[in-house]
Parts: structure tokens; sequence; C-alpha cells
């Protein structure tokens, strides 16, 4: 795995683990370019199942392209040592083809 790739890894791994009423888990694809905490639960006596933060590594880009937490992903990345011209906001309209 390159070195983007384990940073991203290990500031997403802050985001798993037990939740108030479940579990989030990281997950990734086979050749680690893709990431996403899965969290399932309970809410309101129903099951909930929600995909709160996915992250795509594409061209020595980190592109976010869902972040909902309240400790947005970025501000992680950017304290581990990843540049933000480094990083996509896609969830608020960054476009990785304007940014390469």
């Amino acid at each position: 795995m390159d070195t983007l790739s384990n940073t991203v890894k290990y500031a997403m791994l802050g985001y798993a683990g037990q939740a108030l009423n479940g579990w989030s888990y990281l997950t990734s694809s086979d050749d680690q370019s893709l990431f996403t905490i899965l969290s399932v639960g309970q809410a309101g006596g129903q099951h909930i199942v929600d995909t709160g933060l996915v992250v795509l590594i594409r061209s020595g880009r980190v592109i976010i392209e869902r972040d909902v937490n309240d400790r947005p992903l970025v501000d992680v990345l950017i304290a581990d040592g990843i540049p933000r011209d480094r990083i996509v906001l896609a969830y608020a309209g960054e476009s990785a083809d304007e940014a390469a």
C-alpha cells in the first residue's frame, strides 16, 4: 500500500468503532483506492445502515465523495500532513478534474 493510501486508511480508522446505537466499520477495495465508513445500528426502533464517509484515491489525490461527520476528514488529513491542494471535496462541489 502506498503512503497516501496508508495515511488515509489510518485517518479513517478514527471514524470506526462503537457508535451511539451501533457500530461503524472501515471498509476498503482490494486495491486500497476506495475507503468507506459503514455504520450499522438502531434509531427510532428501526435498523439503520449508512455510509457517511466515502473516499477515493486517484492520481495522487484524495477525493472525498461524502463526509457527514462533525469532525471533517479534510481537517484530519491536513493535520496528518496531506497538503490541501491534494484533497478534493467532491461533496462540496470541488472537481477532481479542475484540481489536476
